[in-house]
């Protein structure tokens, strides 16, 4: 490899260390019961509006269990360079696009504690003709609706990953 190519490798890595170091945080276990972490003052993190914060908070299943998290997209940019670098991602599967309202609860398929990478690759599901569309509760669900011969729903890629953090618990 020529200097160029190392810096822009380092430059790479450098981004990816500073967004895993920020973007997911297990709860502070003296967090308040609202479940939002608290800052390094003691005091609830607030942020309505902002996509950081509460704004970017939503309800997801896991294991057939609710949780809440906060999900912010990436730049495409970063989204392409982690795709095509990072095979730990963690899947979320939704029904529309995240940034669009969900006609269901996104499906996520790790916590804090169970493999869990803080970045996330947005796999869409659709749902096949002469299906009914419904609420899935885990990936193992999504799993077995995306298989066999005659599949209830499809699977789609996309280019979109986002960085999370979860922020309570059932």
């Amino acid at each position: 490899m020529n200097g160029r190519s190392h810096s822009a490798r380092a430059l790479t890595t450098l981004a990816l260390v500073s967004v895993l170091a920020t973007a997911c945080q297990q709860d502070d276990p003296t967090a308040p019961s609202t479940g939002q972490p608290l800052s390094t003052t003691g005091q609830v993190a607030a942020a309505a509006g902002n996509p950081n914060g509460a704004a970017g908070q939503r309800p997801v299943y896991y294991e057939d269990q609710l949780f809440t998290v906060n999900m912010k997209e990436l730049s495409e940019q970063a989204a392409a360079s982690i795709i095509a670098n990072n095979t730990g991602l963690n899947e979320i599967y939704a029904t529309n696009d995240l940034d669009d309202p969900q006609d269901f609860l996104s499906v996520i398929d790790a916590v804090p504690g169970d493999g869990m990478n803080p970045l996330w690759h947005q796999i869409l599901i659709v749902f096949n003709p002469g299906f009914t569309p419904h609420q899935f509760t885990s990936e193992d669900e999504v799993e077995a609706a995306a298989a066999g011969p005659n599949p209830e729903i499809t699977l789609i890629e996309t280019d979109e990953v986002y960085r999370c953090s979860v922020v309570s618990k059932p």
